[in-house]
């Protein structure tokens, strides 16, 4: 047995059974002992940031981290983009990045970086590994870093840490600690709060709050106080349709953020952060509250958000009061859209005909900006979107939410410019047979940043600009992309004919592709 067996072995005792990988000559042992643990599930990426992001959609749905293997420093580096949208939905995840020998970094061989700075910034928990015998340890600590922080976690891997021997040990799970609790004195305080500012307070819940029991727990807190309730802008899963909590979020444009949220002079934050604009803009306030909001923190990410949400509701009294904000069930379907095809129909489509149970990926950007707020009286759904800003986490998302739920169906929202940056995920898709419909919106053009350009007071575009913002010159064509990466795919210009192509879609097994030309 060596380091890279203990390594797979502490994993899969802890019960992560999922390796997305994209290794490298340093990781070779640790492939091989992958090879020797069937029970182990390992997944190729042909791209880092694949990696990291279908590592990312895995635990929002799985509740618990994939490991994810990448190749010395280049290799993480690549794989940053996903690692900082994961960290910004507090998602567990267990890097694992190889690196040369101990002692063959002296050669400043071309691979060497410095793996610990390049990770540090995107990763909650950093440790190098110091022997094959540490790799246990080290694991260990990592995995419970990973679900209690929560967040991602990197851990280095030297070459002959994973090939040199090891004794034999009897691996146990780790225990890990409980989540903290929130004083009761907050709660009572916070409590009073809501009943002083009643239709004037707001609780705004993210992270675990966001599921069905805590959402509904929130609601009837709501409903005793006259509160308003909303998600932060940017989630990592929210559970959705018809029955459940009508869950709106803080909008991305400013002007309706600052709309949303102008007759709030109470605050209470559950694992939340103090909303703020996505970017700054000339004349604009960065804060989305007005200055006289009092804006207190019942819960912190790592705390037990549920719980919490439950003791605020029981300290008013209201855990047998009818909930608030809950989406009625649609009496009948509405009617689908025809005509030539666009952004809006797409959107009316997709949420017309949503399967009960799917998961939908949302990376649409701007395309897909009402998509979220159709949905309320859908059928009951899991949505996890990009949470971090940093485009290209769509394709994967799907790939590690297919993995983790392979009975569901996975309905991917995906704008065109931001696709192209892992477009290397339809592969994995293929390769792995992944039950996912991915929706493109070919807009041909970066259509949030011509809005950005406005919105700092640029309106007339000169070529420079429209080149740097346009993609069609040439044209992408996606039908012929996904066929070339395995994935049968066809193109809709209206909206019968997108209706037939995701009909056809939600009735079969295994990846498609729509190209929507909107």
């Amino acid at each position: 047995m060596n380091g890279a067996d203990r390594l797979c072995d502490t994993l899969l005792v802890n019960d992560v059974d999922v390796c997305f990988a994209n290794p490298g000559t340093s990781e070779m042992h640790f492939v091989a002992a992958l090879d020797r643990k069937p029970q182990m599930r390992c997944v190729l990426g042909l791209f880092e940031g694949v990696v990291t992001g279908a590592a990312d959609g895995y635990a929002r749905m799985a509740d618990k981290p994939a490991a994810t293997l990448l190749h010395c420093g280049p290799g993480m580096a690549n794989a940053l983009a996903n690692m900082h949208n994961a960290r910004r939905a507090w998602t567990p995840m267990i890097n694992v990045v190889g690196d040369h020998a101990t002692y063959h970094l002296q050669h400043d061989a071309p691979l060497t970086s410095d793996i610990e700075s390049l990770a540090k910034p995107m990763s909650h928990f950093v440790r190098r590994i110091a022997s094959a015998e540490d790799v246990g340890p080290a694991i260990e600590e990592a995995y419970v870093a990973s679900l209690t922080l929560p967040g991602v976690t990197t851990v280095i891997l030297p070459a002959d840490c994973a090939w040199n021997g090891v004794e034999p040990a009897e691996l146990k799970p780790v225990k890990l600690p409980a989540l903290k609790s929130v004083d009761a004195t907050t709660i009572r305080d916070i409590a009073a709060g809501l009943r002083k500012h009643g239709t004037r307070a707001a609780i705004m819940l993210t992270g675990l709050a966001l599921r069905e029991a805590p959402m509904e727990m929130a609601a009837r807190a709501c409903a005793a106080t006259g509160a308003k309730i909303f998600s932060q802008m940017s989630n990592g899963r929210v559970q959705r349709g018809a029955g459940r909590v009508a869950m709106p979020k803080i909008h991305y444009p400013v002007d309706k953020a600052l709309d949303q949220l102008k007759d709030i002079d109470y605050l209470v934050l559950v694992g939340a952060q103090i909303p703020v604009g996505f970017f700054a803009y000339p004349g604009k306030p960065g804060r989305l509250v007005h200055e006289g909001c009092e804006i207190v923190t019942l819960a912190r990410p790592g705390d037990d958000l549920p719980g919490t949400v439950a003791a605020l509701t029981d300290e008013l009294g209201a855990t047998k009061t009818a909930p608030a904000f809950i989406a009625p069930p649609r009496r009948e379907q509405p009617a689908l859209p025809t005509g030539t095809l666009d952004a809006d129909k797409v959107c009316s489509i997709v949420s017309t005909l949503l399967p009960e149970n799917c998961i939908v990926c949302d990376e649409s950007v701007s395309s897909g900006r009402m998509f979220y707020f159709d949905c309320y009286s859908a059928p009951q759904h899991d949505y996890i979107q990009l949470t971090g800003g940093a485009i290209g986490e769509g394709i994967p998302l799907a790939v590690g939410a297919a993995v983790a739920c392979p009975d569901r169906k996975v309905i991917g929202m995906q704008a065109d410019g931001s696709g192209m940056y892992t477009v290397q995920g339809l592969w994995t898709q293929a390769r792995e047979n992944l039950d996912v419909v991915t929706v493109i919106f070919a807009n041909r053009t970066y259509a949030i940043l011509h809005g950005e350009m406005r919105a700092v007071g640029v309106n007339d575009f000169g070529r420079n600009a429209k080149l740097m913002l346009n993609l069609d010159e040439p044209a992408l064509d996606w039908v012929s992309m996904a066929r070339g990466l395995g994935v049968e795919a066809a193109r809709a210009t209206t909206a019968e004919e997108f209706t037939k192509l995701f009909k056809g879609a939600l009735g079969r097994k295994g990846p498609f592709l729509i190209e929507a030309v909107i």
